[in-house]
């Protein structure tokens, strides 16, 4: 039996660097990479889990816009459409997708860095 969400993934990953009209998409990046830009930089942290999830602990510093309400808040919570804009999950499925809606919606720097199941660089409880 085939593994559908991780063909699933490996197919959107595929298309991280452009989306369907040939503009830009989002870049997939390291966790050591984003935790590097959230040091030297001043980038929007997404977290795009659930609220409850969010509370039970997250970056510091991170906002969060659950996955299924990008669509309908985004733009309230996101007004600057060229911010730099990490975006993450629990485990990296989320965050691919919500990357692929941002971009659709006409973000235009969104770098996604999985999921903070392996992510080491401390969480606010």
């Amino acid at each position: 039996m085939r593994n559908t969400g991780a063909i699933f993934l490996a197919a959107a990953l595929s298309l991280a660097s452009v989306h369907a009209d040939g503009k830009p998409g989002f870049e997939r990046i390291s966790q050591a990479e984003a935790d590097r830009i959230i040091r030297t930089e001043k980038p929007v942290i997404l977290d795009v889990r659930t609220v409850q999830e969010y509370n039970e602990g997250h970056i510091q510093n991170a906002v969060c816009l659950p996955l299924d309400s990008i669509e309908e808040n985004a733009a309230s919570v996101l007004p600057d459409r060229n911010a730099l804009i990490l975006v993450y999950c629990r485990s990296g499925r989320r965050s691919v997708l919500a990357a692929q809606k941002l971009a659709a919606l006409g973000y235009s720097r969104i770098k996604e860095f999985g999921g903070i199941l392996t992510w080491k660089y401390g969480l606010v409880r």
